[in-house]
């Protein structure tokens, strides 16, 4: 059974946890601005993933820097 850090969501799902349009979460991911991989055909989004993303747009912080930081805390 998943947790909530490994879930997967889809665009809709995507869309309302962002309060965002479906077409802008789309367009996100089809230009590689948000982390996502197909599935069929179809976006999907790991929740772990775009937590990460949304504290590197808060804060500014580069992807590699959240994820050692991630890293950190989780060995301590």
């Amino acid at each position: 059974m998943p947790t909530d850090s490994d879930e997967i969501l889809t665009i809709e799902e995507m869309a309302a946890y962002l309060k965002a349009g479906k077409r802008t979460v789309y367009r996100l991911a089809a230009d590689g601005k948000i982390p996502a991989f197909k599935v069929g055909g179809t976006w999907r989004f790991l929740r772990t993933d775009i937590e990460l993303w949304i504290k590197q747009q808060s804060t500014g912080q580069s992807q590699d820097g959240i994820q050692e930081k991630s890293r950190k805390e989780e060995e301590n």
